[in-house]
C-alpha cells in the first residue's frame, strides 16, 4: 500500500524506533565490524597511520548516510511499501560498502565503497523527492536536500574515477565538508519536523551497536587467553571496565535536544563519538595481539589506539551533554579524565591504568549527579 509521505508531529507521544530502523541499524553492524577489524590489523602490523586514514574515510561513508536517514525517518517515516523498498535499497548499499572496506585498507581502492555509498545516497534522494511531492509546506527544504545530495554524488563518482592520487585526500576533505553543509543549507529557512526523543533514542541505539565491537575485543582477550594459556584475564577485565565506562558516561546525562542548532551539534558530534568508540574496539583488540607478542607495533602506538579514542569520546560527550548545561565540578570531570587517559599512554600497563581512570570517572559523575539531584529537591 502506497500512502502520502507526510511530515510527522514533533510532539508525537510514544515515538520509538521501528523494526525497519532496527534492521537498518543491523546492516551497519557488519560494516562497522569490517572497519574496526581492518583498523585492528593495520595497527598490529604497524601501519597505524595508513590504517587510521582508511578507517576515517570508511567510517564517514557509513556514518553520514545513517545520520541522514535517521533525520529523515524522524520527520517523515510512514512505513508504507515504497518507503520500505527504498530503505531496503539503502541497506543493500551498506552491505556493498562493507564488502569494499578491506580493499580500502589493503589497496587504497575506494571504488566499491563509493559505489555502495552512491547507492545509499541516491535512494535517499528518492526519499526526499517523495517528501517534497507530498509536503508543499516543506518543498523548499526537501528539494534542497535532494539537490544537494545528488550533486555530491556526482562529485564522489568523479573523485573515484578521475581524481589523481595526489589530490584524493584534499578533495575527500573538501567533499566531506560539502556533505556536512548540505543539511545546513537545506534547513536554513525551514526545518524538518524531527522528533527530539526519537533522534536521541536512535543515536543511543547506534552507539550500543558500535560499542558491541569493543565488547568483541574483550571477548577476544578471554578466548585467546584460554586458547594459548597466556594470562589475559586482567586485560580482558580492564577492557570490559573501559567498555562499561563508555556506556555509563554516554547514557548518564540527558541529550538536551531542544532546538535545531542543538540537534545539528548533537548529530555531527556523533561522528567523533561513534568513530572513537569503533576505534577503541580496534585498539583493545590490538592490545591483545601485543600481549601475545603477535603485534609488530610499538607498545606506545598500540596503547594510543585505546587511550586517544577514549579521550576523544570523553571530550565529545562532555561538549554535547555536560558543557552547555552543567556548572560546578561536573563540568570539569570529563576534560580532566581525558588528560589523565592521554597521560596513561606513556606509563606502565596503560590499558589497566586507563580502566582505573574510567572507573573513577563513572563513580565521580554518579556521585556529583546524585548530589545535584538532592540540591534540586
Amino acid at each position: 500500500m502506497i500512502k502520502k509521505l507526510l511530515a510527522r508531529d514533533t510532539a508525537e507521544t510514544h515515538r520509538v524506533a521501528t523494526p525497519l530502523e532496527l534492521l537498518f541499524d543491523l546492516s551497519f553492524v557488519v560494516a562497522v565490524a569490517q572497519a574496526a577489524a581492518s583498523l585492528h590489523h593495520a595497527v598490529s602490523e604497524n601501519h597505524a597511520g595508513a590504517g587510521l586514514l582508511a578507517f576515517c574515510m570508511a567510517f564517514f561513508a557509513l556514518w553520514l548516510p545513517w545520520l541522514n536517514f535517521t533525520w529523515f525517518a524522524s520527520a517523515f517515516d510512514n512505513d508504507d511499501t515504497l518507503y520500505r523498498i527504498i530503505t531496503m535499497v539503502q541497506i543493500a548499499g551498506v552491505l556493498v560498502i562493507a564488502a569494499g572496506i578491506p580493499a580500502v585498507f589493503e589497496h587504497q581502492d575506494y571504488r566499491i565503497v563509493v559505489a555502495g555509498y552512491v547507492v545509499i545516497r541516491l535512494a535517499m534522494v528518492a526519499h526526499w523527492l517523495r517528501a517534497s511531492r507530498d509536503n508543499p509546506s516543506h518543498k523548499g527544504c526537501t528539494r534542497r536536500y535532494a539537490a544537494g545530495i545528488a550533486g555530491m554524488q556526482v562529485l564522489w563518482v568523479l573523485w573515484v574515477v578521475v581524481a589523481p592520487t595526489s589530490l584524493q585526500l584534499p578533495l575527500w576533505i573538501l567533499f566531506m565538508i560539502g556533505e556536512l553543509l548540505v543539511p545546513v543549507w537545506a534547513e536554513r529557512n525551514e526545518a524538518t519536523t524531527w522528533h527530539p526523543h526519537h533522534i536521541a533514542e536512535r543515536h543511543g541505539l547506534f552507539t550500543l551497536i558500535v560499542l558491541g565491537e569493543s565488547i568483541l575485543a574483550a571477548t577476544l582477550a578471554f578466548q585467546k587467553g584460554f586458547d594459548t594459556g597466556v594470562n589475559l584475564i586482567s586485560l580482558a577485565a580492564a577492557s570490559l571496565v573501559i567498555v562499561f565506562s563508555v556506556w555509563w558516561i554516554y547514557f548518564e546525562a540527558p541529550s538536551h535536544l531542544h532546538n535545531l542548532k542543538k540537534a545539528f551539534l548533537w548529530g555531527y558530534a556523533h561522528l567523533f563519538i561513534l568513530g572513537s568508540i569503533a576505534a577503541l574496539g580496534a585498539g583493545l583488540a590490538a592490545s591483545v595481539d601485543y600481549d601475545l607478542h603477535l603485534s609488530h607495533a610499538p607498545g606506545t602506538t598500540v596503547a594510543a589506539f585505546t587511550t586517544v579514542p577514549l579521550a576523544v569520546f570523553f571530550l565529545c560527550v562532555w561538549y554535547v551533554q555536560d558543557c552547555p548545561g552543567q556548572a560546578g565540578v561536573r563540568k570539569y570531570l570529563l576534560p580532566l579524565g581525558s588528560l589523565a587517559v592521554l597521560a596513561a599512554t606513556f606509563g606502565p600497563a596503560p590499558i589497566h591504568v586507563t580502566a582505573g581512570i574510567a572507573l573513577v570517572l563513572c563513580i565521580a559523575t554518579r556521585l556529583v549527579q546524585s548530589a545535584d539531584q538532592r540540591v534540586a529537591v
